[in-house]
């Protein structure tokens, strides 16, 4: 299995995954990066938090984005350069995320393309915005 390589990416490409986020992957996610903030994990304490209730991890939603990238476009064999993020709304428990990823630039003459990232919920919200860098797999 392999990814698009240079000559298969035009400017305005762009691939999505969706994934309705659940208690046990935030959980998994917490006990994976060791992150057991309480506003993710304690109900009780998140209640009393700016949120009042329970959020998924904001990592956990640009862990989309890299599915995006890592299985769709490029796909397999993209390396992942760099990565900006802004978390700009909380991801609630039961939430359907779509991760989606665009091709903005392509520089063949470093083998790089530049992708705006984003993530939005069932509703439309925005809930992270950035910017990737990548390089596909070479032919």
């Amino acid at each position: 299995m392999k990814g698009k390589t240079m000559s298969d990416i035009k400017v305005g490409d762009f691939a999505e995954h969706a994934k309705t986020i659940s208690e046990g992957d935030v959980y998994l996610f917490a006990g994976i990066t060791g992150d057991m903030n309480p506003a993710h994990i304690n109900a009780q304490d998140a209640a009393k938090g700016m949120f009042k209730e329970r959020i998924a991890h904001g990592m956990l939603s640009a862990g989309l984005v890299s599915a995006v990238l890592g299985m769709q476009l490029p796909g397999p064999g993209t390396i992942y350069l760099a990565q900006t993020l802004k978390f700009t709304a909380p991801v609630k428990f039961g939430d359907t995320i779509t991760a989606r990823a665009e091709v903005i630039e392509r520089n063949e003459e470093r083998h790089r393309i530049i992708m705006k990232t984003t993530c939005v919920n069932q509703d439309g919200k925005l809930v992270l915005d950035g910017e990737a860098t990548v390089m596909p797999p070479k032919a």
